[in-house]
């Protein structure tokens, strides 16, 4: 639920349109106010916003708001600074805040096992009794990543993920030993708001407001379970739908589902700036702002936006450092909504971006720039720092036996081929994408590779857990908006790996093999915003491998990928079963169909569709008799269908369109989604 980093080493931002508001501040802040209008049009015009709002607090007093874009859509109503959006992961920092506040309270202490505060927390690996609240909130606890079945759901409070978190950990394996290195968790933070609630004897909502949200008078801060009005809500959207869409519910509320705005936000923000009237104590405040990540392996120190404290991204983030500026940052993004909150505790200065569309990324840069604006005019930055490369590549002669580095190396669920020359070049390419063009990268006298345009610097490094990593150090120039800089391990080589005949005979019947969600709600975003579909393709070059996952057996992968900070993120247990003559895949917590058990849907003057026992959606395909053809369905109340082009892009989602007719393209393929017994009855018209 926070942004990705893709291997060679690419911060992936976003595209699309807009109309500006207006912006309120100081007199003395007229250069910001400008900034901050210019940099939001831009975002909205260039790059696929679709309304933003933001603010900046100084010392107490918000010297700055504004906004841009409609409200809604539909309307054409502008934003106001009262409307409302989902902050994703920046709720993490409100977790970490929770967690703290039960440690002044003497209920917790953030070196104890969890396992004091949650009895029934337990896990298919033992070094989970290691796991501390501390780790919870800064990553290190060793979780696979994201345990999200029904987390993101259309306008649905439903709080399955949450309820089911302890029951699928059990079934899981951790990915290291806890403490061993950050890695992005939102499992982690699910868990602590579990833990706030057995400790507090609150619901996790209930104690936010208590201790948070109103003591800071934050009006306009809510969490999915509240009684929000849809018309408060700033609407979402998606590239392939032209309408609004149902509103946004991210129900694992500790990890991501908390609803603010930029106001409320930096209101938020004076917990760090000795504002908050003693919200948390100096100390408390002081334990956030760590650098924590440095307590496990990491890169060698660098200039990044990624560097881990209890629910920050980052406690010394780029390019505030090089001001000699501590900088407090935490993005978050659900599948429709973006946020970035910064604060310089030391100048007592933060700012907050929302927006609908785009990127925390984007916003962060956005944010990012009007700081500096601000502080430039109090007269605290003298003048600005010019943009930063390592310089062009001058080659140097390289020791032959780096060419031993050369391999597969594997970050997510992603491969890619590392060839090191005897020539000096290093050349990346993808294994899982093919059609992403090859990076070359020239050995230079210090040791490391240099891209062509001297953006980017790599290094083979090897860490004390024995794994050889491939080390990124990133200068990307956004357009117009700034510089991103990003040091990470940006993928680890893995050990060749021959599989048996037996092993290797059963993958090679997946090969190529569709398998398709079917564990998800009726008001599951997956369905709509993410492609439903799971390929299994194995590589000739990696045949031991598939997403990162050692095959270790016909019917199982397991993940191998222990990378520090976002490039081994959500990694994944594979294993597959067979029922009723159909394969099952399930991977952290979702069950998949295969392709063979999607059947030809019937073509005739009295079909029927009905969800089977164990309540799983069924898919099939479409015959090509039918394109062109209109399909009127009669469902139950709580139960939808989705159709599909061939592309997998929905043309027909019934929950959020309202319609249960739909001209049939070619290529088609249909799902339908209910309780167990639901019956779907299909007629069909030229």
């Amino acid at each position: 639920m926070k942004k990705k980093v893709n291997l060679i080493m690419i911060v992936a931002l976003a595209l699309a349109m807009f109309t500006p508001v207006g912006a309120t501040a100081a007199k003395d802040e007229r250069l910001a106010v400008s900034v901050a209008e210019q940099k939001a049009k831009l975002l909205i015009e260039k790059y696929g916003t679709t309304s933003i709002q933001y603010a900046l607090i100084d010392n107490g007093k918000i010297e700055l708001s504004g906004q841009a874009g409609a409200h809604r859509v539909s309307s054409a109503a502008p934003v106001t600074a009262e409307s409302m959006y989902s902050i994703g992961s920046t709720s993490k920092v409100f977790t970490a805040v929770a967690v703290m506040k039960l440690v002044e309270q003497g209920k917790v202490e953030l070196d104890k096992p969890v396992t004091n505060y949650i009895t029934d927390f337990k896990m298919k690996d033992e070094r989970y009794k290691q796991i501390t609240p501390r780790m919870l909130v800064n990553h290190s606890a060793g979780f696979s990543g994201s345990t999200f079945p029904n987390g993101f759901l259309f306008d649905d409070d439903d709080t399955a993920a949450h309820d089911n978190l302890l029951t699928h950990l059990s079934t899981q394996r951790l990915k290291a030993d806890p403490g061993a290195f950050s890695v992005y968790s939102n499992d982690g933070f699910t868990l602590a708001e579990i833990l706030v609630e057995r400790v507090s004897g609150m619901d996790f909502t209930s104690f936010l407001h208590k201790h948070i949200t109103e003591p800071l008078n934050m009006k306009n801060t809510k969490t999915q379970q509240d009684d929000i009005k849809d018309e408060q809500l700033a609407g979402v959207y998606a590239p392939h739908y032209k309408g609004e869409l149902p509103r946004d519910s991210a129900n694992v509320i500790g990890a991501g589902g908390i609803v603010s705005t930029a106001e409320d936000l930096v209101s938020f923000s004076q917990i760090f700036t000795g504002h908050a009237n003693g919200l948390l104590t100096n100390s408390s405040v002081s334990a956030m702002s760590n650098a924590e990540y440095r307590n496990g392996i990491w890169p060698k120190e660098a200039d990044s936006i990624i560097g881990y404290g209890l629910g920050w991204d980052s406690v010394d983030a780029f390019p505030f450092k090089d001001y000699g500026i501590k900088a407090l940052v935490k993005g978050g993004d659900t599948l429709l909504s973006h946020a970035i909150l910064i604060v310089l505790p030391e100048h007592k200065m933060s700012m907050a971006v929302v927006s609908s569309r785009g990127s925390s990324s984007l916003n962060q840069l956005f944010a990012t720039e009007v700081l500096l604006t601000a502080l430039q005019e109090k007269g605290i930055i003298k003048e600005r720092k010019p943009t930063k490369s390592f310089g062009l590549p001058i080659k140097a002669v390289m020791p032959k036996e780096l060419t031993k580095y050369s391999g597969i190396y594997a970050a997510m669920h992603h491969l890619n081929k590392i060839v090191v020359k005897e020539d000096g070049q290093l050349v990346a390419s993808s294994v899982t994408v093919p059609q992403i063009p090859a990076a070359t990268y020239t050995y230079t006298a210090d040791g490391s590779f240099v891209s062509a345009d001297g953006n980017e610097k790599v290094r083979i490094v090897t860490e004390k857990n024995g794994h050889t990593y491939l080390s990124s150090d990133l200068y990307q120039h956004i357009p117009d908006l700034g510089q991103v800089a990003l040091s990470q391990y940006s993928a680890q080589k893995l050990e060749d790996h021959k599989l048996t005949d037996e092993v290797a005979a059963a993958w090679a019947k997946r090969q190529g093999k569709m398998y398709f969600t079917v564990s998800e709600k009726y008001t599951s975003q997956v369905y709509f915003i993410v492609p439903p579909v799971m390929g299994v393709t194995i590589s000739p070059d990696a045949p031991g491998y598939w997403l990162g996952g050692k095959i270790t057996g016909t019917n199982e992968a397991l993940n191998v990928v222990q990378i520090p900070g976002v490039n081994g993120r959500d990694t994944l247990d594979s294993s597959f079963r067979t029922e009723n003559n159909v394969e099952y895949l399930t991977a952290s917590g979702s069950v998949y169909v295969s392709q063979d058990g999607v059947k030809q849907l019937f073509v005739g003057p009295k079909a029927k569709v009905t969800i089977q026992e164990n309540g799983y959606a069924r898919w099939f395909k479409i015959p090509d008799s039918a394109t062109g053809k209109t399909l009127s369905v009669k469902k139950p109340e709580e139960s939808a269908f989705v159709v599909y082009d061939q592309s997998f892009v929905p043309i027909n989602h019934s929950y959020i369109s309202g319609s249960n007719e739909v001209k049939i393209p070619a290529g088609a393929t249909i799902v339908f989604i209910g309780e167990d017994g639901a019956q779907f009855d299909l007629t069909w018209k030229k």
